[in-house]
């Protein structure tokens, strides 16, 4: 349905001193307007408005100007998105605007000027272009400026350092090697211009879908307004309204894409170095591991094992045996990962070098010559990633490695990084081609690392198909999760840089980016036994677990610090693997809705506003809260339950919610259980290839809507989207004087590790009459400390019902 209106105007739009002076101008006043099946295009003197519904919580707003291209390509959003969600609309047209009703959401276009607001199906404003200052244009530069309320907060943007609230912060969006970042470095490595926006407890989200270098300022230009532009391109964005704040993530990476499923070992322990070298080290570190029944699964070989640092080589004084050094290690339930930097050496006789060069594969200069970079091997040149044809033959690059039996692949400096200028990247002029497409960096610097990293992941699916690649990358836009999982880039060992992890990875997960992780310890200097003993801890607990440092620095494997230190670093390791049937389900829950494993405490409970600031606490999944020690001076601090009951991890005892002062030693991180939870857990196993060696064991802590869930595969192969996998479900109901808790059959024809399941049941406060196993008597229980532990019993895919019958204290 296309309908075509003219309207007249009293008044014609006046522009404000504020955009007068500075030479911008807004695009006009609204003259007609067409509707379509899906939303309304709404022209203006200047240029015209689509506004496009792709759900009920979802529309499109773009801007084009008169002779501005329109057909610019989208890196970040899925072209199937949403598709079959659009809804039946209701336009209503009057004197002073439009209003587009969706059943969820009405937005409404002013038309003198023409500015947008949202507002829910109740009339009440969620947010709107602010009514002084419209968006408004300055040549090739565009701005939009929103009404900021002086109770909204402000997250996302991706890896972002400082506080997890971004108001009255401002930021810039261009992808930078910041080597040695502190709390105020900006920019960082990742664009993902997405923000998130809470305000009692209701959230919604835009996402400016524009890969030029953008802004985004949050109240430090003007108090009253929040705004966000860039330097070229369209103007762009999605609005997302929950309300729920987990809505608004599931609707944003419903656009631009979630994370794969991860291959089971890389949310295992990992051991990072630059470098491990020569081979004989990488060797020793491996044995350590083992000989000190300390759990790892991951050791990655950084630069120093290249050949005079150029990628895809072997330094085979360095490493005589690689080969065999792989092998032997893979037997020893280590994974390989190494490095491959996306810069080629200049050097003729140099394999990728050769053959970039005879199939023009290389970024160019203006002229038509290649661009010339220095990097780590010296004279580089970089393959042109936008186009298909070079992100297949990147792909072939890995058919060594992968043959070799290496099992993970680090694409790192991709943003792109270029020594000895101050940009720190290539020259803006520099030329790519978006299939056949001619641009230059400014369209093309924010997008290079993540396209380098879709080159290498979908090049390790044609090599191997049926197995889950695992990659890791450092600049990222929008959309990167598709492809790779990411890390916070050159951290420092020091406290701050601890403390800066947490609302940092926080803000990656609502920006989308959920497998992530910061380098345990601080990849610059070294830290204290202490700290990195802290750090140990709070990283058992992160998405990804993995300890990485730089030269120069002191090794900070488990053991380096003596007994004491390793022990309680090898528990937290143990505490990991025990976790993991925990962790996994959370990840496959992830890999379908986009909600993080690693959240802030306002996605769990959005109707708790006090909560909503917390830069120090987070939930693991939706049943774990952990408080970390992240001050170095401070020995008691406070920290905040949300309303509801409450067990201590280490210890099962019952918390009550509020506010808790705790004291933790070296061996303690404060992590808390929510009641209603059941979580599983396996034996300890030093890597995920070995089976685990007893029950699965189903910690019960009863509360309100108590459940629990298991998600389980073959962890490694991409068997599960054929089907192979299995699924169970666990809820409990608790009265004064009984539990029952009852385990699902399981859905899926996926054969687990476990053959036997063993209940844990905490908080009883009484006696034990009897236990019972589907209403039979069950023997070999036993009550310590208000936890009942049930024998293990065998495990036949069938329903279960465990009942404990309580006496009186």
């Amino acid at each position: 349905m296309r309908i075509l209106l003219r309207l007249s105007l009293a008044a014609a739009f006046t522009i404000t001193p504020a955009l007068a002076q500075t030479g911008w101008q807004s695009i006009g006043d609204v003259s007609s307007y067409e509707q379509h099946t899906s939303g309304v295009e709404v022209k203006a003197q200047r240029g015209s408005v689509r506004i496009t519904a792709l759900s009920p919580t979802v529309v499109r707003v773009s801007y084009t100007l008169r002779d501005e291209r329109s057909d610019r390509t989208s890196f970040a959003v899925l072209p199937d998105a949403f598709q079959g969600e659009t809804p039946k609309l209701e336009v209503r047209d009057s004197a002073n605007d439009l209003a587009l009703n969706t059943g969820s959401l009405i937005v409404r276009i002013y038309k003198s000027p023409l500015r947008v607001a949202f507002l829910s199906a109740t009339g009440d404003v969620i947010s709107e272009d602010q009514p002084a200052s419209p968006p408004a244009f300055n040549g090739s530069t565009f701005k939009v400026w929103k009404a900021m309320p002086e109770d909204e907060h402000y997250f996302g943007l991706g890896d972002k350092a400082g506080p997890m609230d971004h108001r009255n912060l401002a930021f810039s969006m261009w992808n930078t090697d910041s080597f040695g970042w502190q709390e105020s470095t900006d920019p960082l490595y990742k664009d993902i211009p997405f923000i998130f926006a809470l305000r009692n407890g209701l959230s919604y989200g835009i996402f400016l879908d524009n890969t030029y270098r953008s802004s985004f300022d949050f109240g430090k230009e003007r108090h009253d307004s929040y705004s966000f532009g860039a330097e070229g391109g369209n103007l762009d964005y999605y609005f997302f309204y929950g309300p729920d704040p987990k809505r608004v993530v599931e609707q944003f990476t419903q656009l631009v894409g979630r994370m794969p499923l991860p291959p089971l070992f890389a949310l295992g322990y990992q051991q990072c170095r630059y470098s491990y070298y020569p081979e004989s080290q990488v060797r020793e570190i491996a044995a350590e591991f083992r000989k000190r029944r300390i759990p790892a699964d991951v050791i990655y070989l950084d630069i120093d094992y290249q050949k005079e640092n150029r990628p895809f080589t072997v330094d085979a004084e360095r490493f005589p045996h690689f080969q065999q050094m792989v092998k032997d290690l893979r037997d020893e339930g280590f994974k390989i990962v190494a490095i491959t930097d996306l810069h080629i050496a200049k050097l003729p006789g140099y394999k990728p070098y050769d053959e970039g060069i005879k199939s023009g594969d290389f970024v160019k200069n203006p002229d038509g010559s290649v661009y010339v970079g220095k990097v780590w091997p010296g004279d580089s040149v970089f393959p042109d990633f936008m186009r298909e044809q070079v992100r297949r033959w990147w792909g072939t690059l890995y058919s060594d490695f992968v043959h070799d039996g290496i099992r993970g692949f680090w694409n790192d400096m991709n943003e792109p990084a270029v020594f000895r200028f101050p940009s720190k990247t290539m020259p803006l002029d520099v030329v790519h081609s978006v299939e056949g497409r001619k641009t230059d960096h400014r369209e093309i610097h924010n997008v290079f690392g993540m396209e380098n990293a879709r080159a290498t992941y979908e090049g390790l699916l044609r090599l191997q198909p049926d197995l889950r690649p695992f990659v890791l990358t450092r600049a990222a836009y929008a959309g990167a999760e598709r492809y790779a999982a990411t890390w916070t880039g050159d951290n420092s060992a020091t406290w701050n840089h601890l403390r800066i992890s947490v609302p940092q990875l926080l803000n990656l997960g609502l920006s989308g980016y959920a497998f992530v992780g910061a380098d345990i310890g601080g990849f610059n200097g070294s830290p204290t036994p202490e700290l990195l003993t802290r750090w140990m801890e709070l990283g058992a607990f992160n998405p990804i677990y993995r300890n990485h440092a730089a030269k120069k620095t002191r090794f900070r494997e488990p053991w380096v610090d003596g007994p004491e230190h390793e022990a309680i670093r090898r528990r937290y390791i143990e505490t990991r693997y025990r976790l993991l049937p925990y962790i996994y389900t959370n990840m496959e829950e992830t890999s379908r809705t986009g909600v993080p494993l690693m959240r802030p405490m306002f996605l769990e409970f959005p109707d708790q506003p006090t909560l909503a600031l917390s830069d120090e606490e987070f939930m693991f999944g939706n049943s774990l809260m952990v408080a970390p020690k992240v001050w170095e001076f401070t020995g008691s601090y406070s920290i905040s339950l949300p309303a509801g009951g409450w067990y201590d991890f280490w210890t099962g005892a019952k918390v009550p919610g509020g506010n808790l002062d705790v004291t933790p030693g070296l061996d303690t991180l404060p992590v808390y259980v929510r009641a209603g939870s059941i979580i599983p857990q396996q034996p300890v196993v030093q890597d995920v290839d070995e089976t685990p060696q007893g029950p699965l064991t189903l910690n019960v802590y009863p509360g309100s809507q108590c459940h629990g869930s298991l998600y389980s595969d073959d962890g490694n192969t991409m068997a599960y989207k054929r089907g192979e996998s299995l699924r169970m479900d666990f809820t409990c109901a608790a009265t004064a004087d009984r539990i029952d808790v009852r385990i699902s059959a399981p859905t899926g024809p996926y054969q687990p590790w476990f053959h036997e399941l063993q209940l844990r049941i905490y908080g009883i406060s009484g006696t034990v009459k009897n236990v019972s196993l589907d209403s039979h008597p069950t023997e070999g229980w036993k009550l310590e400390s208000g936890v009942i532990t049930l024998a293990p019993f065998q495990w036949g895919r069938a329903a279960y019902k465990v009942s404990v019958e309580l006496g009186t204290k």
